[in-house]
């Protein structure tokens, strides 16, 4: 249901008084990881992107591309409490969740006593999680779905913001297991890292090994962060956007009628709804940092792949052609159009 004109035009005038401030903070954080980051822009600000969205994000690429400098640099200029988590495949849940333990009190009295493990904490770093057997992996699966971890009978909340980045090497790299479908399906989105140019890679020579190290500030607090999030969530997204994005969904089924002819061809499983709410959220948070108070269809274009191609299930012909997940959802990007609003 659309808002009435009148109450829409007020929502858009708060959003746009604050919007300034809003554009101010995302420059200063994005400025502060490009001191450190060479390269990898698109990464970085989908990255951010998705912090404001209250998502989670997976990135992929060979090792030494700067996937863990860039978690730990963040963990820097955001005001949170940084945990790193080195995956690996004798990782148990229990060493990332925590456990009870026995302790004696003064009176000699013993009691259990949960002692939280790396897992609690604002910004926790994922490193190379494909690693790590599925038992583990579904562990953290339960944190990011539920932002809560179960030990024996008691739930523990997780603190809020709560945010995993993870990073994953290629799996046809040795001694990595494939991330199940159901968790693939909580990042909101899937960043691929890929090598850096002949310049950029000159720039990564200069600024690593000499004795003058970049240091990020830390310029962003709890408080600010949160008030950015509820900003975002404040953007208006209009009925006919709403449908496009729905379309799009649709069209990764290939059961689906707007289904295009690779998806048809290629694809076993289209998106599941959290596809859509992945890409209205980033819209949102797009258009923001455009300094524009509401949403648009260049917004969607703009993250529909990332947020989309880790979402979908290609047959195993598309594996053999060559075929990426990325290059279909840009094909449906092509192919479909709006509807009617």
């Amino acid at each position: 249901m659309t808002q009435p004109a009148h109450s829409t035009e007020q929502l858009e005038t708060t959003i746009a008084a604050r919007t300034e401030a809003f554009r101010d903070n995302f420059s200063a954080m994005e400025g502060e990881l490009g001191k450190v980051i060479v390269g990898h822009r698109g990464t970085i600000r989908h990255t951010l992107l998705c912090l404001l969205t209250g998502g989670h994000v997976l990135l992929e690429g060979v090792p030494g591309l700067g996937k863990t400098l860039l978690v730990r640099t963040l963990g820097q200029v955001l005001d949170l409490e940084f945990s790193r988590i080195q995956f690996t495949p004798d990782l148990m849940p229990a060493d990332i969740i925590g456990t009870n333990i026995l302790v004696t009190d003064a009176n000699a009295g013993r009691s259990l006593q949960f002692q939280p493990g790396p897992l609690f904490g604002n910004l926790i770093l994922a490193d190379e999680i494909n690693r790590a057997s599925p038992k583990t992996q579904s562990a953290l699966l339960e944190a990011m779905a539920e932002k809560s971890v179960s030990v024996g009978r008691t739930t523990y909340k997780m603190a809020e913001p709560f945010f995993v980045l993870a990073t994953q090497n290629p799996l046809e790299m040795e001694g990595t297991y494939p991330l199940p479908e159901a968790q693939l399906d909580r990042f909101a989105v899937k960043l691929r890292v890929e090598l850096p140019s002949e310049a950029e890679l000159l720039q990564i020579i200069n600024r690593t090994t000499g004795t003058q190290q970049a240091s990020p500030l830390t310029l962003v607090h709890a408080g600010t962060l949160a008030e950015m999030k509820a900003l975002v969530r404040m953007v208006p997204v209009g009925e006919g956007l709403q449908r496009y994005i729905a379309r799009l969904i649709m069209a990764t089924h290939p059961e689906s009628a707007l289904a295009t002819d690779m998806v048809k061809k290629h694809v076993r499983h289209g998106s599941s709804p959290r596809g859509a709410q992945s890409i209205v959220l980033m819209a949102k948070a797009m258009a923001m940092v455009q300094g524009r108070p509401n949403a648009g269809q260049a917004d969607v274009k703009s993250i529909a792949v990332p947020a989309l191609a880790h979402r979908i299930i290609c047959t195993l012909e598309a594996a053999l052609e060559g075929i990426s997940p990325e290059a279909i959802i840009q094909d449906v990007l092509d192919r479909v159009l709006p509807g009617p609003a």
